[in-house]
């Protein structure tokens, strides 16, 4: 369900404000999109001027820099293990900036954000 960022009708007080103007569209944010792991599926939303932003909603494909040989490789996702944000993200294996996710290759942690780039990054750890 999308959200309205405008200003209360209401004061502090709890009286009512009567505006001089209704609700734009520009003033509604976008539905929460939360990257999950499964088959890769990609979501294309139009902002404001035409620009496009690509969505993660699943991905089962990680690219991870290896910084000791400065090499980058593709791996597959396995499971999230730790993310400092939020642990409920753990229990529904959702892919944030900064989760710890266990791969094929070892540990990773995910450097891109999967809301915003469109992609999935990784640094490994072990």
């Amino acid at each position: 369900m999308a959200q309205w960022h405008g200003i209360s009708r209401r004061k502090p007080s709890g009286g009512r404000k009567v505006r001089a103007r209704g609700k734009r569209s520009t003033e509604i944010s976008t539905e929460k999109q939360l990257a999950l792991i499964g088959e890769s599926k990609k979501k294309i939303y139009r902002r404001t001027g035409g620009n496009t932003l690509v969505r993660v909603l699943a991905a089962d494909k990680v690219s991870i820099n290896d910084p000791k040989t400065g090499k980058t490789t593709l791996g597959t996702i396995e499971n999230v293990i730790e993310n400092e944000s939020d642990p409920n993200y753990v229990r529904r294996n959702v892919l944030v900036k900064g989760a710890i996710i266990e791969t094929n290759k070892g540990r990773v942690k995910i450097t891109s954000r999967p809301g915003k780039d469109g992609v999935i990054n990784g640094v490994l750890i072990e």
